[in-house]
């Protein structure tokens, strides 16, 4: 049975896309040509709230690619994939095509 990790508050449950190391050609590239620090939002938590106990939703949803910081998050292995947790507001930004 696969473990199904639904975060707190306003964490992102978020899994870091890797860029390929060589082409397709079979030419490697350098650590340098890797173009951003993104990844996919598996899951997310169901916000906070406020001071007066108004909610505040995470901004981003399940599916988003996100620019995330170099450093930062908390690594989490569910059976033999790897994820990043985030606090919401320490997400850069969406990406879009």
């Amino acid at each position: 049975m696969a473990k199904r990790l639904i975060p707190t508050l306003n964490r992102v449950l978020i899994e870091k896309i890797i860029p390929p190391s060589k082409t397709t050609a079979g030419i490697l590239l350098p650590e340098s040509s890797a173009k951003l620090n993104s990844g996919k939002v598996v899951a997310v938590g169901p916000g906070t709230k406020d001071k007066a106990g108004n909610a505040i939703p995470v901004a981003v949803k399940e599916g988003d690619t996100v620019l995330l910081p170099e450093y930062g998050g908390t690594q989490v292995k569910l059976g033999d994939k790897e994820f990043h947790l985030f606090r919401d507001e320490d997400i850069l930004g969406t990406l879009h095509d």
